[in-house]
């Protein structure tokens, strides 16, 4: 069976992702909301996996690298230096990281695979035969970004999830609702 790819992102009103390496909000709950939803496996013995171009990786703080409970893999074409980190792999495209997924290498180590940013990882992502869901976060207020994420494609439409709460939600005077789109 091909790799299916769920898109996870968080998204203010103007598709606003990120701001200077981080994000442009504080919202504890939304991060648990990514944090279940990427790392949760029906099977124990199982990771999921979250592919994340080179900046994103490099916007993680160093005391959460790797992303916990999660094989990490990190799309660059410099092959960066990961071996200090466990369960972390570098590869030089999309293709090639699912071109490795389609290999025994992984095929009994893994569940589901995510991902998780940046803004030319999600369009390549988007536009793949592997898309499959983009999960998203839609905060409603506009936050300044200089990082977006690209427009979602007219083709998607909304589905639900049983994992995914339908309400608003609300934090620190923000409102935010959680969406899923397929095509």
């Amino acid at each position: 069976m091909p790799v299916q790819l769920k898109l996870i992102a968080a998204a203010c009103e103007n598709l606003g992702i990120g701001k200077d390496g981080d994000l442009p909000w504080r919202l504890k709950k939304e991060m648990s909301y990514f944090s279940k939803m990427t790392s949760s496996t029906k099977e124990k013995h199982k990771k999921n996996i979250v592919i994340m171009g080179r900046r994103t990786w490099d916007c993680i703080p160093l005391k959460y690298k790797p992303l916990s409970n999660r094989i990490n893999f990190v799309l660059s074409r410099s092959n960066p230096d990961l071996k200090q980190f466990t369960d972390t792999y570098a590869f030089s495209s999309l293709d090639k990281a699912l071109e490795e997924l389609e290999c025994d290498r992984f095929s009994d180590k893994y569940e589901e695979v995510w991902v998780i940013g940046g803004s030319s990882i999600y369009r390549e992502a988007l536009e793949s035969k592997n898309f499959y869901r983009l999960y998203l976060t839609k905060i409603f207020k506009d936050f300044d970004c200089d990082t977006f994420l690209p427009p979602i494609p007219d083709d998607l439409k909304e589905v639900s999830d049983p994992a995914v709460p339908s309400e608003i939600q609300e934090e620190n005077g923000i409102q935010y609702t959680y969406k899923v789109y397929e095509r």
